[in-house]
């Protein structure tokens, strides 16, 4: 009996914890998040998403009641109702709200809050109803990051970053190799039209000295029998050789046209012509004839490199109204396109600098050991290959400073006020050893219909009426323009209205020092053909 009954308290313990656990999972199944929002203190909703299968009325319904129960509530964290509970915080004029069931986690629901705010503050460098409304795309991603189904993820600030910019940059980075695609596909192109017409030049050339000693010819037959038609056979025909230049085809053209037609029909047909031709061979004379058949047209060749690498950085600096630099950031990477079988299997060595302060960090199917110790981009494991037409960041890497002679170029901005006007002055100063190309400069004129009266530029400039901005642009900055500026004059304004001004330009080096010191078959150690392309592109540039 004792053993029985000691086997029947075992199972039914075992009931009861099946029991607790079930109710375990039940309950967290109820502990959820309904909606993260965005609203004024007003009521006026910015930015809200749901995590549950909540129609909008209703998420409208509970948001445009919290206002009023915020109050005449008395906590200073949440405030519950009989159905739902608002966990929210105030920031600036803004509240941030979760909406939850009242099962769930407040203690959590705090913490998940907390996280959401240094979001908003992140991507929003100054809370109000206008950024947020301006990120608000950037916000709800960054949302998604942290919530799931209305559960919490283990996420943390810095990793939410790297998640959402990783899906921008790889955007950014597939428009940048289209267009440099494009750009190739245009440059052959254009060789294969001047190729084309050069070769109709001189088809026309060869035509029209077919026609003209048509000409000739008639007017020998003419004058065959007279003394003046024999001195001028012996003028314009020598014996020892026929070495026409352009200056006799010129004056013997304007004498042909005074002998009428008859000539010229002489020379009209296509047997003369190849006859002409033959008998220049004969006399020794080299002639080119065009390969290329009319009405043909030239095909961009493809790009039969097996691999392409890409090395691109991209600059995000922010400056004060005064010039001085608050933060600069330099994020670099290096891509790998493979065209053919190939390229497949490879590795590829780099030459790199000491390059004081970068961070660099490599894929996971990349071996970091041969990159640490070796510099060399391997695969970890052979059995997985690179894709075939599709770019593959491979390593990245990752700078800030705030040391303002590392800054490739310098920017300031002098606005004064005299009477009804403001002069501005805006001028830039180049310091790093590299040459910036397609230089633009924008500077927002919100009181402005019409383009202000510019006194001085060096460069070019533009006024755009729909944004109202005043768009400086040089095509290349390089050692003989580091220094240039420009002087404009408007009515009477705010000099705050003239920030931010936005910078943009890129440039074909790097801040990274780095390259590729080849590329070779991961088995067989055979080098394999690659082209490489270098950019240093802005991502953001601002005075503000």
């Amino acid at each position: 009996a004792r053993p029985t009954s000691t086997c029947t308290c075992t199972s039914g313990s075992a009931d009861a914890q099946d029991a607790v656990q079930g109710r375990r999972r039940r309950g967290r199944d109820t502990m959820v998040v309904l909606a993260a929002s965005v609203l004024t203190k007003s009521g006026k909703v910015l930015v809200s998403r749901q995590y549950k299968d909540v129609s909008r009325i209703r998420i409208e319904g509970l948001l445009s009641a919290f206002p009023k129960l915020v109050g005449t509530a008395q906590q200073h964290t949440y405030v519950e109702t009989d159905a739902v509970r608002y966990v929210y915080q105030p920031v600036e004029n803004l509240y941030i709200v979760l909406v939850t069931n009242k099962q769930s986690n407040i203690l959590q629901d705090i913490d998940t809050l907390r996280m959401l705010s240094k979001l908003i503050s992140e991507y929003c460098h100054l809370v109000n109803e206008e950024n947020v409304s301006n990120k608000a795309f950037e916000i709800i991603f960054a949302f998604d990051e942290v919530l799931s189904l209305g559960q919490r993820e283990s996420v943390n600030l810095q990793q939410v970053k790297q998640y959402t910019e990783m899906d921008s940059h790889e955007e950014k980075l597939h428009k940048l190799i289209i267009q440099s695609k494009i750009k190739d596909t245009k440059d052959i192109m254009k060789k294969k039209a001047m190729e084309i017409d050069r070769n109709k030049l001189e088809k026309m050339k060869d035509a029209g000295m077919s026609q003209m000693m048509g000409a000739m010819g008639g007017m020998k037959t003419a004058v065959a029998n007279s003394s003046l038609g024999s001195a001028m056979t012996d003028d314009f025909y020598p014996e020892a050789s026929f070495k026409p230049t352009q200056d006799v085809f010129a004056e013997d053209k304007k004498k042909a046209s005074s002998w009428g037609k008859k000539g010229m029909v002489l020379g009209k047909s296509k047997s003369s012509a190849n006859s002409f031709l033959e008998s220049l061979k004969a006399e020794g004379d080299v002639i080119e004839t065009s390969t290329l058949a009319a009405g043909t047209t030239a095909k961009p060749m493809a790009n039969v490199e097996p691999v392409t690498v890409f090395l691109e950085e991209k600059l995000n600096v922010h400056l004060g109204q005064d010039g001085a630099l608050q933060n600069m950031e330099i994020q670099g990477t290096v891509m790998l396109e493979v065209n053919t079988d190939e390229g497949t299997l490879i590795k590829v060595p780099l030459t790199m600098g000491e390059n004081p302060g970068f961070q660099f960090k490599t894929h996971p199917n990349i071996d970091k050991n041969a990159f640490h110790s070796d510099k060399v981009l391997s695969l970890k494991d052979l059995d997985r290959p690179y894709p075939i037409g599709s770019a593959l960041g491979v390593l990245k890497w990752r700078m800030q400073s705030n040391d303002e002679s590392k800054l490739p170029i310098l920017v300031n901005c002098w606005p004064s006020l005299s009477g009804r006007e403001t002069y501005v002055s805006v001028e830039y100063e180049k310091t790093a050893d590299m040459d910036l190309q397609q230089f633009s400069l924008a500077i927002p004129l919100p009181s402005l219909r019409e383009a202000p009266q510019v006194n001085h530029v060096d460069g070019s400039y533009r006024f755009d009426q729909r944004q109202r901005v005043l768009l400086w642009e040089v095509d290349i900055i390089d050692d003989s323009n580091r220094n240039g500026s420009i002087e404009l004059i408007v009515p009477s304004t705010d000099p705050s209205s003239f920030y931010p001004i936005e910078v943009n330009f890129v440039a074909e080096k790097t801040y990274c020092d780095v390259d590729v010191g080849g590329v070779f078959h991961a088995t067989t150690e055979e080098p394999i053909k690659f082209g490489s392309r270098r950019a240093l592109v802005v991502d953001s540039f601002s005075l503000q």
